[in-house]
């Protein structure tokens, strides 16, 4: 590899990077965004919708007790970010037939926050409790 093709690669690799880095996001704006949620959610309880502590890794519609819709049960999604971030974005277009009835996140910004603030959640003191 010349030395000029060895630079354009790592230029890239660094591009690849930054942009990885702009993806990550806030998980202090997050928590704003997660009061959205509240209507039907909690890190440590289900209510309307299930609770999002051990929410990564974790089969959709799994929750023992949990009453789902055929729809998620069936939906063969584990819950990680990049699956997290697509349903929230559109969660009827997503699995269609969910009993999410909720428009989504639609800005992609807000989604990355909204992720960040639920993964560290699921670290913190609200949700070592709740296991």
């Amino acid at each position: 590899m010349t030395r000029g093709a060895g630079a354009v690669l790592f230029a890239a690799a660094l591009a690849a990077a930054a942009g990885k880095a702009a993806a990550k996001g806030d998980a202090r704006k997050g928590e704003e965004i997660y009061s959205r949620c509240l209507a039907c959610h909690a890190l440590g309880y289900d209510r309307t919708g299930p609770h999002h502590c051990g929410l990564f890794g974790r089969k959709a519609g799994s929750v023992p007790g949990f009453a789902y819709s055929d729809a998620m049960k069936h939906s063969k999604i584990t819950w990680n970010a990049k699956t997290l971030d697509r349903f929230i974005e559109d969660p009827m277009k997503a699995v269609p037939g969910t009993a999410m009835g909720y428009a989504g996140v639609k800005d992609p910004r807000e989604r990355a926050d909204l992720i960040a603030y639920l993964e560290a959640a699921n670290l913190g003191p609200e949700c070592k409790a709740a296991k």
